[in-house]
């Protein structure tokens, strides 16, 4: 379950409040079920402002296109 540094060696998803490692495939569809239960408007995402460009586009076009919400801010006025 994890690397003698500490670093996880596999994908743990939580059942009944504790955690277990899982597939792959089945910890991303978890994380795929969770955004789509969250979807709409009321979705809202930080993105950090010394990212690069390219890193806050994808930002703003996850959160537009997938999750269906205009509700992005990359903090650019700090």
């Amino acid at each position: 379950m994890a690397h003698r540094y500490g670093r996880l060696t596999q994908p743990l998803v939580r059942d009944a409040g504790s955690l277990r490692p899982a597939s792959w495939e089945e910890a991303l569809d978890r994380a795929a079920s969770g955004f789509a239960a969250h979807r709409g408007p009321a979705f809202g995402m930080f993105s950090c402002s010394k990212s690069s460009n390219e890193v806050n586009y994808l930002a703003q076009k996850f959160t537009r296109a997938v999750m269906g919400s205009n509700n992005i801010d990359s903090c650019n006025r700090t």
